[in-house]
């Protein structure tokens, strides 16, 4: 291992034609062996979030403790169970009604990452609180160049109600700033990019327009500062550096792809924000692979991934269900309604298998992104039918967790002792967060 006698900054970056360009965790970067495997290497949250609930038979593991077999709905995570830990019982005693109207949706989505009961309305006067992946970004200060980064697939509705008395600033994302400032999820992956490495504003116009009638890479405008880099590093950097390069690379190829129709093709007479993908399997995937980019750049350690807006209506027929999503949801215990939802419950747990292996294959130090990082994979139901708030289907994993295991916790015990204790295991100095009533042991690695 070759270390530069001066150790190179994580802020270092590569620069020209008025763009730059963040770099990923190099060797180049730490005092010492040690501090690569320590000190230097961050901690992280991400946040992975299903609308809609969960077909809970399907999801639910029988037995406890460690050692437990798959249930339909987790079998895709097979090759992560040493590193996740399903917890069974967890409840948000703040998104019942207490007189409100009876609507759920719109109290549980908000509730989800803040344990608050939110103030009913339709208008502008909306109130939650603080999300718990905001005040983790609160505890990192500027530490990196994004506080923190909210990605999913669906455009916000931005006006009126999206359920019975409640705003769409609800229901639109998780992530609050703020009691009375939402966080907008972002879903063009072109825009997304730019944010992340500057091609847009960053540009000025006379690059910004060559790179648009070329379609040049961004990487093309760094060049110069790449080469001068590489020559200082040793070849274990130098490789690390080739890969992250080609995984950007290889991101501006498919926004590039997405944003543009074929010749004669009839799409190019829609009117759509160009570099959002045709197909949902693209969409995900490519907005998973820019949170592991901006990651692994370490642009931010604070993520949240919706894989579709809460009451979303999407349909999927690529895996036989042409029905809607949160229409099946209210499914009356009807035999077929159900299996349809199950299967689109084991689609969308597929994508956050994907999720994991991305992060489990980008290197970090000595370890990866995962070993890491606190992922929280949940929803704002149990069963949907019934708007169940209080059996809720919730994953946590990451190098940070007690792996292979299933912990059930007393019935009424709220969703804010996990968030609670997630904030401890990073190293946040919390004695409590909404509705918390203490910790939850058993969960994260001492």
């Amino acid at each position: 291992m070759r270390i530069l006698r001066t150790p190179l900054s994580r802020r270092t970056l590569l620069r020209g034609a008025g763009t730059t360009v963040a770099l990923p965790f190099l060797e180049a970067m730490m005092p010492s062996a040690r501090a690569a495997d320590v000190a230097a290497r961050p901690k992280r949250l991400q946040i992975f979030y299903t609308p809609n609930g969960m077909m809970m038979e399907q999801f639910r593991p029988s037995a406890s403790a460690q050692g437990f077999a798959l249930p339909p709905t987790l079998e895709p995570l097979a090759a992560h169970r040493q590193r996740l830990a399903v917890i069974s019982g967890l409840g948000h005693p703040s998104a019942a009604a207490m007189g409100d109207r009876p609507a759920g949706h719109g109290r549980s989505c908000p509730a989800f990452l803040t344990g608050t009961h939110v103030r009913q309305t339709e208008g502008t006067d909306i109130r939650c609180n603080v999300s718990v992946d905001q005040v983790y970004a609160r505890h990192l200060g500027d530490a990196t160049q994004l506080p923190s980064l909210e990605l999913g697939i669906d455009q916000a509705s931005l006006l009126g109600s999206c359920d019975i008395g409640y705003s769409c600033a609800y229901t639109n994302g998780i992530s609050w700033l703020s009691p009375t400032v939402p966080l907008p999820v972002a879903a063009n992956p072109r825009e997304v990019f730019e944010r992340l490495f500057g091609d847009g504003d960053a540009l000025d116009a006379g690059s910004r327009l060559a790179q648009a009638r070329r379609q040049t890479s961004i990487l093309d405008f760094v060049r110069d500062d790449t080469v001068r880099l590489a020559g200082q590093l040793g070849a274990e950097d130098r490789h690390k550096l080739d890969e992250y390069l080609e995984a950007t690379r290889d991101i501006e190829r498919r926004i590039q792809k997405a944003g543009s129709a074929p010749a004669g093709d009839p799409r190019g007479a829609i009117e759509r924000p160009a570099g959002i993908p045709d197909t949902f399997d693209q969409h995900v995937r490519l907005m998973i692979d820019l949170q592991v980019l901006a990651m692994q750049a370490d642009i931010t350690r604070v993520g949240s991934f919706m894989i579709g807006r809460e009451i979303s209506n999407r349909t999927y027929p690529e895996i036989g269900v042409p029905d809607s999503h949160h229409m099946l949801s209210h499914h009356g215990d009807n035999p077929e309604k159900k299996a349809k939802l199950a299967r689109i419950n084991r689609y969308h747990m597929e994508y956050f298998a994907y999720y994991l292996d991305r992060m489990a294959a980008v290197k970090d130090g000595e370890g990866s992104l995962l070993d890491r990082t606190i992922v929280l994979r949940g929803s704002a139901f149990g069963d949907p039918n019934v708007h169940d708030h209080m059996d809720l289907p919730v994953i946590v994993a990451g190098g940070l967790v007690q792996g292979d295991t299933h912990v059930r916790v007393e019935a009424g015990t709220t969703m804010s002792n996990l968030l609670l204790a997630a904030l401890q295991a990073l190293d946040v100095p919390a004695t409590g967060f909404g509705d918390s009533a203490g910790t939850l042991p058993g969960v994260f690695r001492a």
